[in-house]
Parts: structure tokens; C-alpha cells; sequence
């Protein structure tokens, strides 16, 4: 095991990238792999971890996160404040509930 991280920090330092260990180029890979919207189960066996710890760690970077919140600001500004009929009524019921709480 030394001698493959012996010839890994020589390669590194030959290449001009002293820093760089095998943990950083999965954590540049994990997150270049999010970032280009890859499936996350994929990505997290190509990488070996978990799905969990794939989301968990670099979940933000995927393209997919928050996407529901972000939805309605991708519609055109005239449909940005139309809610469904049956969001509406949701929401009234929740300000009504909240005002009866707040007496």
C-alpha cells in the first residue's frame, strides 16, 4: 500500500498537483458526475458509496435539487400566480386554521 502512495504523490507532484490525493479526485469526480445530472444510484456505485452518502454529501450539486421550489419561477411571469383550484383550497384551509390558532 505504501508503495502505490508513494507512485501516486510522485505522479501528482510530476503532474504540478502536490495536493492531490486519490480522496480528492473522488470527491472532484463525485461532484462533476452530480453536476452533470448522472443517475445518483449509478454514480454512487461507480464512486463506491452509498446512494445515501452520494446525497448526502454532494445531493446539491445534482441539477434535480429543489427542483419542485424552482418550477414555478421557470413558468412565464403571466402563469407564475395561477395556483390549482385544489392548492388554492389548501391553502385557504391552512390560513384559516392559523387565524383560528392565532385568537
Amino acid at each position: 500500500m505504501k508503495e502505490v502512495d508513494k507512485a501516486f504523490r510522485n505522479v501528482a507532484m510530476a503532474a504540478g498537483l502536490p495536493g492531490v490525493t486519490p480522496h480528492v479526485l473522488r470527491h472532484t469526480a463525485a461532484t462533476w458526475l452530480m453536476q452533470l445530472g448522472t443517475d445518483k444510484w449509478e454514480a454512487a456505485e461507480y464512486l463506491g458509496m452509498t446512494a445515501k452518502q452520494l446525497d448526502d454529501t454532494y445531493g446539491h450539486h445534482h441539477p434535480d435539487h429543489l427542483k419542485g421550489p424552482r418550477d414555478p419561477f421557470d413558468r412565464p411571469p403571466q402563469l407564475r400566480h395561477r395556483i390549482p383550484a385544489t392548492d388554492r383550497e389548501r391553502t385557504l384551509s391552512n390560513v384559516k386554521r392559523i387565524n383560528d390558532y392565532s385568537r
